[in-house]
């Protein structure tokens, strides 16, 4: 728009009348569409109350290419591995399970979830959540965005913070990918040969709790 702009100030006595016109509803047509553009961006930064870390802030590699897809539902999960503390390094955790998924071990494409949530309520960047997960059960994880606590839910608890943290996170990747709070569930949901995402976070699924309160923020926003 400022180039329009210059150049009618620069040319503004040699343009006849039916060029002024035009230039005139150019300006508008640009300065309209600018507008809308600040205002989707607003609206966008809005929906996201949750900061995500991103992958080169752990020290994450490029994923592998894999199988696309968009996501029509959010799984939720824990590691399931070692006890994790606010004391200890996520994000070394993190790298540490990257290093291994993409290893022979495993052969995945990434970090097999998208979204990975510390015990400090710090939520970090996996893989793209288009690109579909990973899963060492039986379940096809197409249409799912994958999220995954650090951790081991059997062993440890979510605080006030993490079930807070969880829930925005949630409601912003429900309005993010249009996704109803109904499609939320979890890894035990999907397969018979796992407890994931332990009973401690299972049991706020069971009773309801998630789906009521990210449903509450959904609808405020």
């Amino acid at each position: 728009m400022k180039y329009l702009k210059t150049f009618y100030m620069l040319f503004q006595q040699k343009l006849t009348p039916a060029f002024a016109r035009i230039f005139t509803i150019a300006l508008l047509l640009s300065s309209l569409m600018a507008n809308a553009q600040t205002k989707k961006i607003v609206a966008v930064s809005k929906r996201d109350t949750v900061a995500i870390i991103p992958k080169s802030e752990w020290n994450g590699v490029e994923g592998r290419p894999y199988k696309q897809h968009v996501p029509v539902q959010i799984t939720v999960h824990h590691e399931g591995g070692k006890l994790l503390t606010v004391n200890d390094n996520a994000k070394q955790r993190l790298k540490n399970i990257q290093t291994w998924g993409m290893g022979p071990d495993r052969k995945w494409a990434d970090v097999p979830y998208h979204l990975l949530i510390a015990p400090d309520g710090t939520v970090l960047q996996g893989r793209n959540p288009l690109t579909v997960g990973e899963t060492n059960t039986e379940y096809d994880p197409t249409g799912h965005l994958l999220i995954c606590f650090l951790g081991n839910y059997n062993q440890q608890k979510l605080d006030e913070n993490l079930l807070k943290v969880l829930v925005s996170l949630l409601a912003d990747q429900c309005i993010k990918y249009n996704i109803s709070p109904k499609e939320i569930s979890t890894h035990r949901d999907h397969s018979t040969q796992t407890t994931c995402p332990g009973d401690d976070i299972y049991a706020y699924f069971q009773n309801g709790y998630i789906v009521k309160e990210v449903s509450k923020l959904v609808k405020e926003k």
